[in-house]
């Protein structure tokens, strides 16, 4: 029987260590390039720090696999078995531009259902975590269950891009939202958004192409304090595909997908 107290101990502390490495990371000049465009960065720093977590998984559970974002870990084509989703830094940009709105974020799913979720913003040390049936907690403190809002009372994440013409979305449908919604925000680090939610910060976050390193440690995390999280069609997530997302507290959930997002197609790659 798998002893998910032991690996959340061990990841938290992986964590922390990894984050101290990234915090003096920035006192020395970050190598950036360029991944499927010129705004796809990547920096020697995402690099080392997955290579820290998969050494270290490997190393102390060798029977699980690791879906990581800079392609170090195994090929995944099935739900099978533990799997680590984990995003090095999660606003890359943020880190190489603002050294600051970026998050480690890690999630661990048995058989395709999320057990074990964190979210770690470096530089302000706060540590969001959750272990399904044991709530989640934001550095040892226990956080609320998410309560129903409406869309009138709404602080809403959203990337400005999607709110203008593309290829993904018809963006008067989040014009509707924004138009509706009592404000909105972007941070720039998928992971913060959804821990945002977590903390009662945002109300929803909507996103039209993440990659399943970006939600996964969120996904554990917002949905064990009672909120939803799902596609812009309301259909389930997969750790296998990217996707839309919607995170939200319960009431609001429906409320976006049903009155605002009711012709949306989820358009695949």
């Amino acid at each position: 029987m798998t002893d998910w107290k032991h690996i959340d101990e061990m990841t938290k502390a992986w964590i922390k260590e990894a984050g101290e490495q990234i915090r003096e990371s920035l006192k020395n000049t970050l190598e950036v390039s360029s991944k499927s465009n010129a705004n796809d960065l990547v920096t020697n720093v995402d690099r080392e720090t997955e290579l820290f977590f998969i050494e270290k998984i490997r190393q102390t559970f060798p029977s699980h696999r690791i879906l990581g974002e800079e392609g170090g870990g195994d090929e995944i084509e099935d739900t099978n078995g533990i799997i680590w989703v984990i995003d090095p830094i999660d606003g890359t940009m943020n880190f190489v531009h603002m050294n600051r709105n970026f998050a480690i974020s890690i999630g661990v799913f048995e058989n395709g259902k999320g057990k074990l979720g964190y979210i770690y913003d470096v530089i302000r040390d706060e540590l969001f975590s959750a272990q399904i049936g044991e709530g989640a907690y934001l550095n040892g403190d226990k956080l609320d269950r998410l309560q129903e809002t409406s869309i009138e009372t709404a602080i809403i994440g959203v990337n400005p891009f999607w709110l203008t013409n593309n290829m993904r979305i018809d963006y008067q449908l989040l014009h509707r939202i924004v138009k509706d919604a009592r404000g909105t925000r972007s941070i720039g680090s998928a992971a913060l958004e959804m821990a945002s939610v977590a903390a009662g910060w945002f109300d929803a976050y909507i996103a039209l192409r993440l990659s399943p390193w970006d939600f996964a440690g969120g996904w554990v995390i917002v949905e064990e304090l009672g909120g939803k999280v799902t596609r812009l069609d309301g259909k389930p997530l997969s750790i296998l595909e990217k996707s839309s997302l919607l995170v939200a507290k319960p009431g609001i959930h429906e409320t976006i997908i049903q009155k605002y997002l009711n012709n949306f197609v989820e358009r695949k790659e």
